[in-house]
């Protein structure tokens, strides 16, 4: 693309309005041109994720409306009457990126059902099924820093876009030039029948599904009024579901960190409204401290990802990775329903997970006679496994003999901080992950164990994994062929050992017949552990994914190794 072209049209262009033309006739930095305008901002295969600002690479109503165009399109060739649900969260522009969709929806004869303000994504993902939407549209960046906002799109079956849609959707966007997007305004397609809000009814719906997964009621019933827990919503959707479900379950002693309780799109009390990163809980552990709390827990700006601070027995707070709370949760769904006689029969049920999370999950599974079944990383591709578990068991429910997959879902989770423990929604879900979590730990309490003694007790269980995550940055053109270069060195020439691991297998899932769809990814498989690479799909970024299992120093010092030989071989070491 010629940026300097595709820019001069930006400022001159008819289609764009006036303060658009008057944000980029101030740029006098030739390299933020650039990055505007060296491409497009792609609709890749879950939606759109970039910067606010004017210009081809930047989230604005231009690059927003191209898209909500293309889905328009693509859902009319689809059904005859398409509808779809619009939530937002907290984002610069979340809001009237969400009411310009409906309405361009709406001028395209498809039904908006626009929530009236800010909701998790997990909600909508409820939503879309719960209303017999063909699509759904959450615009949230999720937990990216706070100059980013995104576009993110579901099916009908609740799950996020893939194959065949997600390609048919590109391809429709592609097809779509910033002059043919149609729009009608708000009033008319509230007055035509076109744009309906929703509210009550839906959150007491969804709601009442995370509900219904409550395990030990009893255990809240005895401890819930004793049990202390500071939350951060970190300025997103989380504040309200999650206290409204915690308290309706029992749990009256909820401290919510004060600067960080309300809406705000700068995130001022942060650099990364991240739960994965500790300095997001830096107030948070402030407030436990002078509360004495037992948990302090935090969810990203779309309440999708849960983080987790524990108090251990000699009062210190202990940082629980995505991986430690997701297996921790398994493990405490999957025990209580096998004492219930919840689980399906062995070889009846599935645990999902992805290629990158942790590899305990293979013990916990056999504990309780379930099949693994690892997908590429993102939550929507477990979504897609229980879909696809659905079609293959029939309306009944039950399992149909000789169908392959044809499991039942009981657990899904991944590394990067969610999980989901029913099939009411099709995507990772913090606020159910919440409650779980809090009965989990009064659960285990009553049988006098902390959440740190109780993942320990897994430890001698199932054998003690060590799982870490590195990430660099590389922004700008120059940064995206970085990372190219780095992923293209590291397959052309793969390691024979990384550290002082021995790899016993390399797997391409871009260039191999792996089962799963081709993804940019390499995995390497090592004599007590693993590793994978990949280029993050939302962000300027190479993460790095690392597992050593065996006794805890040695794993400890192996991960280390693997993680210096990575960052070595694809040129990012300091």
């Amino acid at each position: 693309m010629d940026y300097l072209a595709e820019y001069r049209r930006w400022c001159t262009g008819g289609v764009f309005d006036q303060a658009t033309r008057e944000e980029l006739l101030s740029l006098t930095d030739e390299k933020e041109i650039e990055d505007r305008f060296y491409k497009e901002l792609s609709f890749g295969t879950g939606g759109l994720r970039g910067i606010v600002g004017a210009g081809t690479n930047r989230m604005n109503f231009y690059t927003v409306g191209r898209a909500t165009q293309g889905l328009a399109d693509y859902i009319n060739a689809c059904v005859k009457e398409g509808s779809a649900v619009i939530a937002y969260d907290s984002r610069r522009m979340s809001k009237e990126f969400a009411l310009d969709t409906a309405c361009i929806l709406a001028a395209n004869g498809i039904k908006a059902y626009l929530f009236g303000s800010l909701r998790p994504t997990p909600e909508l993902s409820f939503a879309v099924r719960f209303h017999g939407a063909t699509a759904g549209i959450v615009i949230t960046a999720s937990h990216n820093p706070p100059a980013y906002n995104g576009y993110k799109v579901y099916w009908s079956d609740g799950g996020q876009i893939v194959p065949p849609h997600d390609k048919n959707i590109i391809s429709r966007v592609g097809a779509v030039a910033y002059e043919d997007v149609r729009r009608i305004g708000e009033a008319e397609a509230k007055a035509r029948g076109l744009l309906v809000l929703l509210g009550e009814e839906t959150d007491r719906a969804y709601l009442d599904a995370v509900k219904s997964l409550s395990l030990s009621p009893e255990a809240v019933k005895a401890l819930g009024g004793k049990m202390k827990i500071v939350y951060t919503p970190l300025h997103g959707t989380g504040n309200l579901p999650v206290r409204r479900v915690l308290k309706e379950i029992g749990f009256e002693n909820v401290y919510v960190v004060p600067e960080q309780e309300l809406p705000d799109p700068a995130f001022t009390t942060l650099t990364y409204p991240n739960p994965e990163d500790p300095a997001a809980f830096k107030l948070a552990l402030a407030l436990a401290r002078e509360k004495d709390a037992d948990l302090v827990l935090a969810t990203d700006p779309d309440a999708d990802r849960l983080g987790v601070y524990a108090k251990d027995r000699s009062g210190n707070y202990v940082r629980f990775s995505g991986n430690m709370s997701g297996l921790l949760i398994a493990e405490y769904v999957l025990s209580r329903r096998k004492e219930k006689g919840l689980l399906p029969a062995a070889g009846d049920g599935a645990l999902v997970t992805t290629v990158v999370s942790s590899k305990m999950a293979y013990p916990i599974a056999e504990a309780y006679g379930l099949k693994v079944i690892e997908t590429l990383t993102g939550f929507k591709y477990i979504g897609e496994q229980i879909h696809m578990f659905e079609l293959a068991r029939g309306k009944n429910g039950g399992r149909t003999d000789g169908k392959i997959g044809a499991y039942a879902y009981v657990f899904g989770f991944e590394e990067s901080y969610g999980c989901l423990a029913g099939t009411y929604a099709r995507d990772k879900d913090a606020v159910a992950a919440v409650m779980l979590l809090c009965e989990a730990a009064a659960y285990y309490a009553a049988q006098g164990l902390t959440l740190p003694e109780q993942m320990e007790r897994m430890y001698r269980k199932y054998g003690y994994f060590s799982e870490d995550l590195c990430t660099e940055t590389a922004a700008g053109a120059e940064g995206a062929e970085r990372i190219r270069r780095a992923m293209q060195a590291i397959r052309r020439d793969p390691p024979e050992a990384l550290g002082a691991s021995r790899v016993i297998a390399v797997c391409d899932y871009l260039e191999e017949e792996s089962g799963l769809p081709k993804s940019n990814v390499l995995r390497f498989t090592l004599e007590n552990g693993w590793c994978c690479v990949r280029p993050s799909g939302t962000e300027p970024k190479i993460k790095f994914y690392i597992g050593a299992s065996g006794d805890r120093a040695g794993a400890e010092e192996r991960m280390k190794a693997v993680r210096k030989d990575l960052l070595r071989l694809t040129g990012f070491e300091v």
